[in-house]
């Protein structure tokens, strides 16, 4: 097992893209939610198990090269199949009254919360990860008509070079996750109570 504590780069860069011609390129593919961790243990396509322990404020991005074997020419390289982003636009509000801009966000919240959708704000903007069909996304944003708001789907790749290694985390991290509610616990306990 190779342990991966620093990048080596990223396949981008002209010097990686050079080797990379004349060598072998082994993917170690993560699913959008492993992106974010600064530790996981996992095998490349090509067989090469990594056990991956960058610093806590870094987290992978597609094409970082983890492992460069020279003598074979092998760079072991993330890729990382991000989904779409929603982002929303919320710019325009901002000449508004204070009133108007609060029931606009405040609506905007409530409607990003009903779906159990997971959010990150920077700044004006709110980005939120295709977690279903992308036609149900913009089905609710039509629903809803929110004024004074543009969105548009932009693709996962543009948006993580922008993000933390924590806002990688809250909004990719997540994505996958099935929403979840806990109506069932009220039940077990009536349930375990009256057992006694």
């Amino acid at each position: 097992m190779i342990i991966v504590e620093s990048k080596l780069g990223n396949l981008q860069d002209a010097a990686w893209q050079e080797r990379a011609k004349i060598g072998t390129v082994d993917p170690l593919v993560l699913e959008q939610w492993e992106a974010p961790k600064s530790r996981l243990r996992k095998a490349s396509e090509g067989g090469i198990e990594l056990a991956i322990s960058l610093p806590r404020s870094e987290h992978l991005h597609d094409g970082d090269v983890l492992y460069f074997d020279a003598a074979r020419n092998h760079i072991v390289v993330a890729r990382i199949p991000l989904k779409e982003v929603l982002v929303i636009e919320l710019g325009k509000i901002e000449s508004l009254p204070p009133a108007e801009i609060l029931r606009i966000c405040f609506e905007l919240g409530h409607g990003l919360g009903n779906q159990h959708w997971p959010a990150v704000i920077k700044g004006a903007t709110v980005y939120v990860p295709l977690s279903v069909d992308r036609k149900v996304m913009s089905s609710v944003m039509r629903t809803h008509a929110f004024e004074h708001i543009t969105s548009r789907f932009v693709p996962g790749e543009e948006i993580a070079g922008l993000l933390t290694a924590k806002e990688m985390r809250l909004l990719f991290a997540g994505a996958d996750a099935t929403p979840h509610h806990h109506h069932g616990d009220a039940a077990i306990y009536e349930l375990t109570r009256s057992r006694g």
